[in-house]
């Protein structure tokens, strides 16, 4: 399937962060008639699809077809963020100087569910889309379609991304997690290089290199309750 090829409508999108603090259902059964990805950063809890039963946790992209039953469970403690996007799609083609639409397509070559690593981009991607169909500008509509297309852009090279340094990888995940621990205090450049005993130049280089974002800009966005 091609990318290109396909033209996206989006039903609408959802956000949850670690501050919000509206009431969640804790059991949601439902079959949905459009697909939807859901994409988990934080928080406890579970989706079953298929009588297969798969807990949520950083970095957990689950994509739901149409017509397939799941169940969501929430730990109301631990809700976490979650952000999804749910869409239709159809294949628009050109050919013999004609254009073509079929309808039904086929579903996006995407697991059910999937733990993604170093799957930062594929956040930051997904947040612009959440952030373009929040603010309703005008033209929203073809911004969040295209920040869309990126999301699958991110996904794609995250699921093939599995040659790149994975003692390097874990040193970014337990500096973020650090950083989540001490949110509530200052945190330096120069604390966190003594806690992965880098130098602050290529911790600098590797965390934009994994996350996509700078270090310190990552650090901003967990204590505005965005990460």
């Amino acid at each position: 399937m091609k990318l290109g090829h396909l033209f996206f409508h989006i039903h609408y999108c959802n956000f949850r962060s670690r501050k919000d603090t509206r009431p969640i259902s804790s059991r949601l059964s439902r079959t949905l008639d459009h697909h939807e990805l859901i994409f988990a950063s934080a928080g406890k809890g579970s989706i079953t699809i298929e009588n297969k039963r798969y807990l949520l946790k950083p970095g957990m992209l689950f994509y739901l077809t149409p017509g397939l039953p799941h169940v969501i469970e929430i730990d109301k403690r631990e809700p976490g963020n979650f952000q999804t996007v749910h869409f239709s799609y159809s294949y628009v083609g050109f050919a013999e100087g004609e254009w073509f639409v079929r309808a039904e397509a086929e579903n996006l070559p995407l697991q059910a569910a999937q733990e993604l690593k170093d799957y930062y981009r594929v956040e930051e991607q997904f947040q612009k889309v959440i952030d373009s169909w929040s603010a309703k500008l005008p033209g929203y509509e073809f911004v969040t379609k295209t920040a869309f297309q990126q999301v699958l852009i991110a996904i794609y090279h995250n699921t093939r991304k599995h040659n790149q340094n994975y003692a390097t990888s874990l040193k970014v995940e337990k500096l973020i997690q650090y950083m989540r621990e001490n949110i509530h205090r200052k945190i330096t450049l120069t604390e966190l290089s003594g806690q992965v005993q880098l130098s602050s130049t290529y911790l600098s280089r590797v965390f934009k290199e994994i996350t996509g974002t700078p270090i310190i800009e990552f650090l901003q966005s967990i204590e505005n309750g965005r990460r």
